[in-house]
């Protein structure tokens, strides 16, 4: 199989799991506040059942080999069982919401969460040691493209549908028809006999530079997953209530609905971009660099709340989105490459608790302010204040933990 079918599969995947089955739900959220079937505290915690929904799926694969040794069997570890799992998962789950079952919808939330996580952890470890192996682990960038790629496809389908007067439930089906498709396209090239080389997601690598390093200790990778934490916290807030702020904002501005689609062109944009980037280097300055672009988005949003300043942070937002997560899950494979898939796993947990702990500050916030305008400006100011934490953190680390070896991941 071509490394190029394979970095392709992964968009796709990503597309699946994190552009519809985890992001849909920014663009229909004004829809569905539209047709009154929720408000924005119900929406906060819708939010926090998805985030929390994808950080019980990170820790069930940080922690899988513990687990199943305590129950006692041993399932069927190839990665692209499970990864085949929640894409289907994700495509029916999304179905799900179109559903006048609001009861229901909190679960469904929680489960695409779940899967969204499975899928995102084993196409990163399977795709980037199958890219590896290959010899063009640079491509991994052109899969971490997949959520922008998503994101951007859903919010412009939401756009027409709000043009068209359409419902939320139809958007949800739509969106489910979509996940489908695209986990057919995809079926065959996650195939068990393809992932022999590398059956369990994220396995030791073929290229001997990456074994050259002694693998890290605990507090550093406790480091590295809690400086990525902060980024799930720091991003989430503007990403899951952009549509909303930018109608707090302006409103009855017809540009409000391009915001979120364009975040998704920036999130493509910025992936691509990083497969130019040189890797030989440390990659922790371009992680600290990353978090300061997002946070001058963030800024530039909060200083000019208007169509230049939401155009400009959606762009700045969006363009170190998913650069962070290569350059994370790439120094996961250079610290621990024996036990990459678990690590990614907990770097995943980590995010998941920040994007947990996004929507209800923003919900508790909005509860104790004056205006909606008072509390999203406080809660922006907090998750840029989060992200320049982070960039600090990453900073320390390549001065404590220094690069020894200058590896090339070939």
């Amino acid at each position: 199989m071509g490394h190029w079918a394979i970095a392709m599969a992964g968009l796709l995947a990503l597309a699946t799991a994190m552009g519809i089955g985890r992001f849909a739900f920014t663009p229909l959220l004004p829809m569905m506040l539209s047709d009154g079937v929720v408000d924005l505290p119900s929406a906060s915690w819708l939010a926090s059942a998805n985030y929390f929904g994808y950080l019980v799926g990170a820790l069930l694969c940080t922690f899988q080999p513990w687990i199943w040794k305590r129950l006692g069997f041993l399932p069927p570890l190839v990665a692209t069982v499970w990864l085949r799992g929640g894409l289907v998962a994700t495509a029916l789950l999304t179905l799900g919401m179109a559903l006048q079952l609001p009861v229901a919808w909190p679960l469904l939330r929680f489960a695409a969460g779940v899967a969204s996580a499975l899928v995102f952890v084993y196409t990163s470890g399977w795709c980037l040691a199958q890219l590896s192996r290959l010899g063009a682990p640079a491509l991994g960038g052109v899969m971490y493209a997949g959520p922008g790629a998503g994101i951007a496809i859903s919010g412009l389908l939401a756009s027409g549908m709000v043009a068209l007067q359409w419902t939320a439930a139809a958007g949800w089906l739509i969106f489910g028809v979509l996940a489908a498709l695209l986990t057919s396209i995809v079926w065959s090239t996650f195939s068990e006999r393809d992932s022999r080389a590398g059956a369990v997601a994220g396995g030791p690598s073929a290229n001997p530079a990456v074994r050259e390093e002694a693998p890290a200790g605990r507090p550093q990778m406790l480091l590295l997953a809690s400086a990525y934490g902060l980024a799930g916290f720091g991003y989430i807030i503007t990403a899951t209530f952009l549509p909303v702020i930018a109608r707090q904002a302006m409103p009855g501005s017809g540009w409000i609905d391009f915001f979120w689609p364009l975040f998704g062109v920036g999130v493509v944009c910025g992936a691509l971009l990083a497969t130019r980037i040189p890797v030989a280097g440390d990659r922790r300055y371009l992680l600290a660099g990353a978090y300061v672009i997002q946070a001058l988005g963030i800024g530039a949003s909060l200083l000019s709340p208007t169509l230049a300043g939401f155009a400009l942070g959606s762009m700045l937002l969006g363009l170190p989105f998913t650069a962070i997560t290569f350059f994370a899950m790439q120094e996961v494979r250079r610290l621990r490459p024996a036990a990459a898939a678990s690590y990614m796993g907990l770097l995943t947990a980590l995010y998941g608790i920040g994007q947990i702990a996004g929507p209800p500050l923003v919900a508790w916030l909005l509860q104790r302010s004056r205006t909606l305008v008072e509390g999203f400006t406080l809660s922006l100011e907090i998750a840029a204040g989060a992200l320049l934490a982070g960039a600090l953190m990453y900073l320390w680390m390549a001065r404590a933990y220094p690069v020894l070896l200058r590896q090339n991941l070939r």
